[in-house]
């Protein structure tokens, strides 16, 4: 068993507290990923599981053993960088035994590793190639193959896809969740780019400011953020907030009443994902200003600001509006997230 339990881990760096108390399961053969904001902490949790930093304090265990002051040989980890880091002297064959010599496996048990990896990354007929030969994405095929030829326990990923143009990091991103799940391997993968979280992830643990603000699958994160900044940091366009007047339990959203959770004051925040909304008569909806229209093919995005606050909205491509009108939209009930001012913090679905 692969488990990961992670249990309070802090780290300082003299006054500086990069992670704060953080605590976090990772269940066997799960791809789990740290995404946040660069300073989140995020990487600096994954060096401390791969035993290239020190822990503060807390204990992180693999299976029943904790792993706290093990040299990273001894970890049964696996680690995929950023920047590759192939050899540049070495053959692809050399560099996916690299790991299994390192271990002293007999050369009968490499030859087997190396064939199975680099058949799962299709980099067969590389193998007599060295790297300067190669492309970044066939580099990157490289290194994966190379960590998972030693079948580590656990796999550690620091963004490793960020070095790759956008084309190429897409069919990446498809051809990593195929070998990952064909591979079972428990994975961490560390991320700023919340697309490659979203359609890898079996959860996502979302960072900010050395903690963690949620965890859960990528449709959960999505659809109920849990504080201002996960619903803030996920989705493209970001979810809009805006700050509204509560009057005897409700909002007004034009000709509609919207039921606002208890415990609710004077104002509340609407949290509402720019597809989640209707194109209604400006006076049956929430009034948006449309600043510019932009026609993106797939859909139409329109930026602007809804009662004075700024909002960025999708509508189909069919709709016929322009920079400078003024819209009305109704949101649909079912997409709200309603979010205290003071704290950030959501209230539960149900509690509305």
């Amino acid at each position: 068993m692969a488990n990961i339990v992670i249990d309070r881990i802090r780290k300082a760096f003299g006054a500086f507290e990069a992670l704060k108390e953080v605590s976090l399961t990772i269940n066997d053969g799960e791809f789990v990923s740290l995404l946040g904001p660069s300073g989140c902490g995020k990487t600096t949790l994954l060096r401390i599981i791969a035993g290239l930093e020190t822990a503060t304090a807390g204990d992180i265990r693999i299976g029943d053993r904790s792993i706290i002051g093990l040299p990273p040989k001894e970890r049964g980890l696996a680690m995929v960088f950023q920047n590759y880091a192939v050899f540049p002297h070495m053959t692809v064959y050399e560099n996916v035994a690299f790991g299994l010599r390192m271990q002293k496996a007999d050369e009968a048990r490499v030859k087997k590793q190396v064939e199975k990896a680099a058949g799962l990354l299709h980099i067969e007929p590389y193998l007599d190639r060295y790297p300067n030969k190669l492309s970044g994405g066939q580099r990157q095929r490289v290194a994966v193959a190379r960590a998972l030829a030693v079948e580590p326990k656990v796999l550690l990923m620091d963004e490793p896809l960020s070095n790759l143009d956008a084309l190429l990091r897409l069919e990446m991103r498809t051809e990593l969740k195929t070998v990952l799940q064909a591979a079972g391997t428990t994975t961490i993968y560390v991320t700023h780019d919340q697309t490659e979280a979203m359609g890898l992830s079996d959860r996502i643990a979302v960072m900010h400011g050395g903690v963690v603000e949620q965890v859960g699958d990528p449709v959960e994160i999505y659809n109920h953020p849990a504080t201002r900044f996960v619903g803030g940091f996920i989705g493209n366009p970001p979810m809009n907030f805006i700050t509204v007047p509560v009057e005897r339990g409700h909002v007004a959203a034009g000709a509609e009443q919207l039921s606002v959770p208890q415990g609710a004051g004077d104002s509340v925040v609407l949290g509402l994902r720019g597809e989640a909304v209707a194109l209604v008569p400006r006076e049956a909806g929430l009034e948006m200003q449309v600043r510019v229209a932009e026609p993106m093919g797939s859909h139409l995005l329109l930026t602007g600001s809804i009662q004075g606050q700024p909002a960025r909205v999708v509508l189909p491509p069919s709709e016929a509006v322009r920079s400078g009108d003024v819209i009305g939209l109704r949101p649909d009930r079912n997409r709200i997230t309603w979010l205290s001012p003071e704290s950030g913090k959501s209230y539960p679905p149900s509690a509305a």
